[in-house]
């Protein structure tokens, strides 16, 4: 009578040394003769400089350092040539493996096309601000009567306006008509000689004109402290004022009573 033969503890032993053994082969095997062959480990490349260069000229330059190139983004600059390279990904120094893609944005021949932004009732330096954003041009500036003083009234291109919204393209010169903050509306200049100071500042106002200087002199008449005694522009014989013009104005007495300024 026969009887199977059993592995003794120490086979088993030895079976899994064995095992263990031809597993950690064949993962150092993998990691470091396989992978390193078909990786090129270690083996890189110095990423060369491309910006300024022409996107013409990029093919041939890095197919003979073994790498590529890839346009991801373009802008306009009117002052850049077009087809210049402004950006590239990796950076210029960087190590890459060989075949790598360099990622580059380069200018565009043409500017592109927007819609035009509303400059009016706004003011000029929020208009010069708004510009700047658009990548568009500020060009002349024209003050015309009105008594909105630095608002722009109308915006044109080339004499021609421009509405909000309009194609435009990047780089355009936009003129501004702007007010001057005097109006176009002339009527006789306000009589307010012998007039308290309070009140006259206040027609004066109502009228849509400007309070300028005030000056406190001795009254050459006995004139009341507070009243009006001489006034520039003076009145009558035909003068004329413009809204949004300065009226200044001379006062009897030393100094400022309570409630004129």
């Amino acid at each position: 009578m026969s009887f199977l033969r059993s592995d003794t503890p120490a086979d088993l032993v030895k079976h899994l040394l064995l095992i263990v053994v031809l597993v950690g082969a064949l993962v150092f095997g993998f990691f470091q003769v396989y992978l390193p062959i078909t990786t090129n480990h270690g083996e890189t490349i110095v990423v060369p400089k491309v910006t300024g260069m022409n996107q013409a000229d990029l093919e041939d330059y890095l197919d003979e350092r073994n790498l590529d190139y890839l346009v991801d983004d373009s802008t306009y600059n009117s002052g850049i040539k077009p087809g210049t390279v402004l950006q590239q990904e990796p950076k210029a120094g960087e190590q890459v493996k060989e075949g790598r893609k360099i990622y580059v944005t380069v200018s565009m021949k043409n500017p592109p096309v927007i819609k035009m932004p509303k400059l009016t009732d706004g003011s000029v330096k929020n208009a010069q601000m708004i510009l700047k954003s658009y990548d568009l041009v500020v060009g002349q500036l024209k003050f015309v009567p009105n008594i909105l003083k630095d608002a722009v009234l109308r915006q044109s291109v080339n004499g021609k306006e421009i509405a909000a919204g309009d194609p435009i393209t990047k780089g355009t010169r936009v003129d501004l008509e702007v007010g001057d903050g005097l109006g176009n509306q002339e009527f006789p200049v306000p009589n307010l000689v012998n007039m308290p100071a309070d009140e006259a500042t206040t027609l004066l106002v109502g009228q849509g004109l400007q309070v300028g200087e005030i000056f406190y002199e001795p009254a050459p008449n006995g004139e009341a402290d507070g009243m009006v005694i001489k006034q520039r522009p003076v009145p009558g014989a035909g003068s004329t004022i413009r809204m949004g013009q300065l009226v200044d104005l001379w006062v009897a007495g030393s100094g400022p009573l309570k409630g004129v300024d």
